[in-house]
This record gives C-alpha cells, structure tokens and sequence, in this order.
C-alpha cells in the first residue's frame, strides 16, 4: 500500500487565514445569546488571533538565531 499524500501550495499566509478565521468566529459569536456555546466561539476568537500576532513575531526581522 503506497498512498500518495495530497500536498497543497497555500496561496494566503498563515497570519492572514488566522485573522480571517477570527473574525468569521466573532461574527458568528454575534449571532448568538450570551451563554456557553458563544464564549467558546469567542475563545477560539481569541486563539486564532493570538497565533497570527505570534507567527507575525516568529517571521519579523527583529527576532535574530542565536550566534
């Protein structure tokens, strides 16, 4: 059994799918009453947009390797 994996060339940088993700979550939280189920979307929110400011770290030019 030789599967071949499908490989895809991602077209948007990671930051930007991050921050597009986070904001279709909080609109999604908008619809929502106030309970659990949109504070969990709002959290998730809130995870995605983390990961995209700290992508956006890790590829900045301020960060050099060790020498």
């Amino acid at each position: 059994m030789n599967k071949m994996r499908r490989r895809f060339k991602q077209t948007v940088p990671l930051e930007e799918r991050l921050a597009q993700e986070a904001e279709r979550l909080r609109e999604q939280a908008k619809q929502l009453p106030h309970g659990s189920e949109r504070e969990a979307l709002l959290r998730k929110a809130r995870q995605a947009e983390t990961g995209s400011h700290i992508s956006d770290w890790l590829r900045s030019a301020g960060l050099q390797p060790p020498e």
